[in-house]
């Protein structure tokens, strides 16, 4: 997606945090303020009843609460970064260059692909 957008020596990682919260409505309140709510334009404009969400809280109580009944949520954080092109970046080395195999820096016996 970074080569796509232009960007040079691209860099993706990501973490998992696993949240605890008291409620669903706890979760919804940071879901709400993270504005990761329903973003789509096409979606329903009618306002969902109260007995809904107090359903989708009890189905999520059951599937997702630990022992103390708090219950669970885990969110990940992808992480981009790129640079703009510049004449001065590092090249990539030339196939075959290496002066090391990987199998060797991994300590595992090096396999043929399809092995």
């Amino acid at each position: 997606m970074l080569q796509r957008a232009g960007f040079a020596l691209p860099v993706a990682d990501s973490e998992n945090y696993t949240v605890r919260y008291a409620s669903l409505f706890s979760l919804l309140k940071d879901l709400r303020a993270m504005g990761m709510t329903n973003p789509l334009a096409t979606r329903s404009r009618k306002p969902l009843t109260r007995r809904f969400f107090l359903r989708a809280a009890e189905i999520y109580a059951e599937r997702f609460s630990d022992t103390d009944g708090r219950i669970r949520a885990t969110f990940s954080i992808i992480y981009l970064s790129g640079w703009a092109p510049h004449e001065s970046q590092q090249k990539p080395l030339a196939p075959g260059s290496a002066k090391r195999r990987l199998s060797d820096a991994l300590g595992v016996p090096e396999r043929k692909i399809g092995d």
